[in-house]
């Protein structure tokens, strides 16, 4: 199984932060805009879901949502998340069958946190799923101004010169 044959067989698109993807599943209903913290500024939906591929040498830039995101394992290598927040500070999370080296199935991205991904070295590509609630929405993606980012975690420069666009 090549990248390529995964790409045109799932029809991917190229995703903006990187990496391919496409929309599997929204929910039908939606939750109201008044039930919704103010980070929204509109309904949406109770949920969302995309397939994600990530192939060796490309990454998805650090960029925040406002749901959580849940993403889940299918196929191929491994993916680092590395994950900034202003509380927490830095979390590497491996998402992945590395269940012996703090590997998971499914890692947990909180809203509002910055994140980046890359496969793991050594590993060609890997496809994933993510599951958003309240469902995703362009609206609330943010992809990360370097020096805004820079600024703000000074201690991670490197990951963050090297994980933005």
């Amino acid at each position: 199984m090549t990248t390529n044959h995964i790409i045109q067989h799932l029809e991917l698109k190229p995703h903006p932060e990187g990496g391919f993807y496409k929309e599997i599943y929204k929910s039908g209903d939606f939750v109201d805009e008044n039930c919704l913290s103010e980070n929204f500024n509109a309904k949406r939906r109770f949920c969302t879901s995309i397939y994600y591929l990530l192939s060796a040498g490309d990454f998805s830039a650090f960029h925040r949502i406002k749901s959580d995101e849940l993403w889940h394992y299918y196929a191929g290598g491994n993916i680092i998340l590395h994950l900034l927040d202003t509380e927490k500070g830095y979390q590497k999370k491996i998402l992945g069958n590395q269940l012996d080296t703090n590997g998971s199935f499914q890692v947990i991205v909180p809203a509002n946190t910055w994140f980046a991904a890359e496969v793991l070295e050594g590993d060609l590509f890997s496809l994933a799923g993510c599951t958003v609630s309240p469902g995703f929405d362009f609206d609330d993606f943010e992809l990360a101004d370097k020096n805004k980012l820079l600024q703000e975690f000074p201690g991670y420069a490197d990951l963050i010169k090297q994980l933005c666009r």
